[in-house]
């Protein structure tokens, strides 16, 4: 007789659970009239969203030089009304939109990185053939800057409610030897470091795609130094050039797993003075990355290894009689590997999201901004900015702002950041 109340029990729960998952949520938002009044204006709006878009691409921000970017997306967030616009030390541009909890209550970060991989004095200025926009930059990530902003306006206008504080911002340093330093400022020394329990990214294309893992990387730049000398009349002593010949030689035959993937490349290689001359400094640029924690260490070990043999087998092959062959590898880029469990709550609501679009979800591993987040246990996942594109990180790079599949894009981004900011 007793099983009767435990079946009873156990049916309300699942039916609670039901009514209260991710994909519930999903669906009575867009089934709301805030979602309604949303769309009309999302729709509206599509003519402003390329104006921006175009606007800002056309702003350089080249690695370590946002500021004239920053300086501009900081104004467009101010015009959204959100609250505590600034500009942090890092050279973040940053607002709220409060929720209902208060500040005592949890945040939900929603960023879009400001810099492009492009050096000063790069052409950025958009050529447009119809609703095709090419220009270095253009998708990677200015679409996501103006997606964003987007975003923030139909919420305003749906007049949608959310528990949490949702942070916008447009971060710097998430390209090339910038490391993230936006997102770690943020995270690690910002104002709110303590109240950002939840992250999202805006970048990357292909909306169906859920970034819940982020591939590590260690990058170094290695010097080799000797004595030098005269290419004839000094022949015979240690060469920093064979050094690091000789490293990358053994650097090429680490063994390395495919699944986690896991890779290493030599990039860039300087040094010397002349063709006659034993160089007496040399330096080259490495790439180490893997989607393991663990793996990144161990090739990052065995890398350093092969540094230092590579170094003492010149040191005894040749004459040190004026002075030994000696190496410094120098960290400048530090990407933390980490993941977030699909059975997170944030990752669940994203791919409820995918879903409810039509489409189906499928979970990648990248180098985003999420990475941080990530390795932190914070929960984070990149989303897509939308739109057909290519040719990231060229100068001929593009996007397509085709008006039905724009619309779209702002409407998916704005789901998946009400349902992870939480609607009353």
């Amino acid at each position: 007789m007793r099983r009767i109340p435990l079946i009873l029990t156990a049916l309300c729960c699942v039916a609670l659970t039901q009514s209260t998952g991710p994909d519930a949520v999903v669906q009575r938002i867009r089934a709301g009239a805030e979602y309604a009044r949303a769309a009309t204006f999302i729709d509206g709006d599509y003519d402003r969203f390329v104006r921006e878009l175009i606007a800002l691409t056309e702003i350089p921000a080249p690695p370590f030089k946002e500021q004239a970017r920053a300086k501009a997306y900081l104004e467009l967030l101010r015009q959204q009304g959100l609250s505590d616009v600034e500009l942090d030390a890092e050279g973040n541009a940053m607002g709220v939109r409060k929720g209902t909890s208060g500040s005592a209550g949890n945040m939900l970060a929603v960023v879009a990185h400001l810099d492009t991989v492009f050096p000063e004095g790069t052409d950025v200025k958009v050529k447009r053939q119809g609703t095709r926009l090419a220009a270095p930059g253009v998708g990677d990530n200015t679409r996501g800057l103006a997606l964003m902003l987007a975003v923030i306006r139909a919420i305003t206008a749906g007049a949608f409610q959310t528990k949490a504080d949702v942070l916008f911002v447009g971060n710097v340093g998430e390209e090339g030897e910038g490391d993230l330093r936006g997102v770690k400022f943020l995270l690690q020394k910002g104002k709110y470091k303590d109240r950002i329990k939840q992250f999202i990214a805006i970048d990357g294309g292909e909306q169906s795609g859920i970034t819940r893992g982020g591939v590590g990387s260690h990058r170094y730049r290695v010097s080799f130094k000797g004595p030098g000398g005269h290419s004839y009349g000094a022949f015979g002593l240690v060469n920093p050039a064979f050094a690091m010949g000789n490293a990358i030689a053994k650097i090429s035959r680490l063994q390395v797993p495919n699944e986690p993937k896991t890779t290493f490349n030599v990039g860039v290689v300087s040094g010397g003075t002349s063709v006659n001359s034993i160089p007496a400094s040399v330096q080259m640029d490495v790439d180490l990355r893997s989607e393991s924690c663990d793996e990144l260490k161990r090739v990052t070990d065995s890398f350093v290894a092969s540094l230092r043999q590579a170094v003492d087998e010149e040191n005894t092959s040749r004459s040190t009689r004026e002075g030994r062959i000696q190496f410094d590898p120098k960290l400048i880029g530090d990407r933390p590997c980490g993941e977030t469990a699909e059975s997170t709550p944030l990752v669940r609501t994203a791919a409820a999201v995918v879903k409810a679009f039509g489409s189906t979800p499928h979970y990648e591993i990248s180098s985003t901004d999420s990475n941080v987040p990530m390795n932190m246990s914070i929960p984070a996942v990149t989303i897509g900015r939308g739109g057909p594109g290519a040719r990231a990180h060229a100068f001929d790079e593009w996007t397509d702002v085709e008006r039905q599949g724009s619309v779209r894009a702002v409407q998916f981004a704005m789901t998946v950041i009400l349902a992870a900011a939480e609607i009353p």
